[in-house]
C-alpha cells in the first residue's frame, strides 16, 4: 500500500548501507526518494533500483561535510517531507592514543556537521508547508559512549541526541518533528574501518541495513500527530552486552 504517496523524501548518506535501505522502503511506500552521498556510482545504483521496482528517485551527488554544497542541494531538491539525515563515518585510528586532530575533525565535519547542515536547510521548507518528518541516525555509541567507537564517534553521535532533542522542542509548534535512531551494530561498511574489523559469521547475526530501512518506514508511517523521540534498536545477539573478543 502507498502509504507515503505524495510524499518527497531526503536522504543523505544513501548511496549505501542504512541510507540506501531507507531510500528502497520509503520508495516501496509510494514516496518520491531523493539519495545524496559524495560518490555517484553507488547512488546511481540505488536509484536505478527503485526504478527498476516501478518506484521514483533521483540523486544529488555533494559532501554533507560541505555547507554550501548542501545548501545548494537542498535549493535544487526543493521543499521535502521527510528528511533522513544518514551520513555517517568512523576513522580506523579512533582512541585518545591515536586519533589526530585531522581525524577527529573528519568525524565532526561528517557526523555532526553533517546532520546539522542538511536539517538546517531543509527546515525553511518545511515550516513553509507546516510539517516535517526529521529522522537522524544516531548509533548505540550515542547513548552508551564505548572505548570500541572512539570518543569523536561517541561525541559526534550523543549531540546528534541534543540536535533531535532540540528539535522537538523548537519545531513541534511548527508540526515538525524528529526521531533519533541509535542502532547497534549493523553490518555495513562503516564496520570494516574498524581496528579490527568483524568477521562475515559475526556480520551475519547483527542487525542488517533492510532491518533499519523498515524501522524508518515505521516511523514516516507514524500519523503527523505521533512523534517517536527516540528508538534505541540492537541485534537480539548484541556484542556491547555479550562483549568484543577484539577488546578482551
Amino acid at each position: 500500500m502507498a502509504t507515503l504517496e505524495g510524499k518527497r523524501a531526503w536522504i543523505t548518506g544513501g548511496g549505501s548501507g542504512i541510507g540506501a535501505a531507507a531510500a528502497r522502503a520509503l520508495a516501496d511506500a509510494g514516496a518520491e526518494v531523493i539519495v545524496s552521498g559524495r560518490r555517484a556510482e553507488p547512488l546511481e545504483a540505488v536509484v536505478a533500483g527503485i526504478r527498476a521496482s516501478g518506484g521514483r528517485a533521483d540523486l544529488r551527488q555533494l559532501d554533507v561535510a560541505d555547507s554550501a554544497a548542501v545548501q545548494a542541494a537542498a535549493e535544487a531538491i526543493g521543499p521535502v517531507d521527510i528528511l533522513v539525515a544518514n551520513a555517517g563515518l568512523n576513522v580506523p585510528d579512533r582512541s585518545f592514543a591515536k586519533i589526530t586532530a585531522e581525524g577527529w575533525d573528519k568525524v565532526v565535519g561528517v557526523n555532526l556537521n553533517g546532520v546539522f547542515y542538511p536539517v538546517q536547510a531543509a527546515l525553511p521548507g518545511m515550516r513553509a508547508r507546516g510539517g516535517g518528518l526529521v529522522v537522524l541516525i544516531a548509533s548505540w555509541a550515542g547513548r552508551y559512549a564505548t572505548r570500541l567507537t572512539g570518543p569523536a564517534y561517541n561525541a559526534t553521535k550523543r549531540a546528534v541526541l541534543a540536535v533531535g532533542e532540540s528539535l522537538n522542542d523548537e519545531e513541534g509548534a511548527n508540526g515538525i518533528r524528529c526521531t533519533v535512531i541509535m542502532p547497534g551494530e549493523v553490518a555495513t561498511d562503516i564496520l570494516r574501518t574498524r581496528p579490527v574489523p568483524p568477521s562475515q559469521e559475526q556480520m551475519d547475526r547483527m542487525l542488517q541495513a533492510d532491518d533499519l530501512g523498515r524501522t524508518i518506514r515505521f516511523v514516516a508511517e507514524m500519523p503527523p500527530r505521533a512523534c517517536l523521540n527516540e528508538i534505541l534498536i540492537s541485534p537480539t545477539w548484541n556484542r556491547f552486552y555479550q562483549g568484543f573478543e577484539e577488546m578482551r
